[in-house]
């Protein structure tokens, strides 16, 4: 078990990656950057200086081996929650529940890690769980601003309409005042109680932790693969 949290907090980063991907195959285990993918957020969670425990959550041999190579430990998931429609949030009410079971250890507040977003840092992940804190939110996701300000409008069929703005009063573009951001998925924070009312990673007062748009990067297909190597050797990791 890793150094106690800030403010007498218990920590627990959960990892889900499951064996099967469609887009990438053995996605979270595949070569990136001189090591596998899961090795860059194992890495990130097990030097923050707030998280408490690292968990890795897998239905796959390979990847246990190499969670527990990287000192992480492992909870085996079962098949029927490791399939293609299987929810994170599946997969992050086990791992409570088995603790819970075999452990009677129940933490305080859980970082949800994707393995998909490789290039976030230890600390990215205790500057989220200090923001989290510092506003007494109960839960709380990543996100990147989306760059503006400017006319956003959303198409319903085939009827365009617009979304922040008035077309027949239009402001000028420095009078936006409303910021727009995007959650970029690498990582959710939030008090056990929120998954355990509302069977979901976020709920009741949500707080937003901005990131820069490198770290919170997310892999999804072959070509993100070869962007983010380049950003790799770009990025200055002295951060963590």
């Amino acid at each position: 078990m890793k150094k106690s949290a800030e403010m007498d907090k218990n920590i627990l980063a959960i990892i889900p990656a499951r064996g099967g991907s469609e887009r990438i195959p053995g996605k979270n285990i595949i070569p990136f950057a001189g090591k596998p993918l899961l090795a860059w957020t194992v890495e990130a969670a097990l030097n923050s200086n707030t998280v408490s425990r690292t968990i890795v959550s897998t239905d796959s041999d390979e990847i246990t081996a190499v969670s527990r190579d990287l000192g992480a430990e492992v909870i085996t998931r079962p098949p029927e929650l490791s399939q293609a429609h299987s929810t994170s949030e599946m997969a992050l009410i086990h791992v409570l529940d088995e603790l819970r079971e075999n452990e009677n250890y129940a933490p305080d507040i859980i970082v949800f890690l994707q393995a998909t977003s490789p290039l976030r840092s230890p600390n990215d992940i205790d500057g989220a769980v200090g923001t989290l804190l510092a506003e007494d939110a109960d839960s709380l996701l990543s996100v990147n601003p989306i760059p503006g300000p400017g006319f956003l409008w959303h198409l319903n069929g085939k009827t365009a309409s617009p979304f922040n703005f008035d077309p027949q009063n239009r402001p000028r573009t420095q009078e936006f005042v409303e910021e727009y951001f995007a959650e970029n998925g690498s990582m959710y924070v939030f008090h056990r109680e929120v998954i355990e009312k509302y069977g979901c990673r976020l709920g009741g007062k949500v707080a937003l932790f901005h990131q820069p748009l490198e770290n919170g990067f997310e892999i999804d297909k072959p070509s993100d693969m070869k962007i983010m190597e380049i950003l790799v050797k770009q990025v200055d990791r002295t951060d963590g």
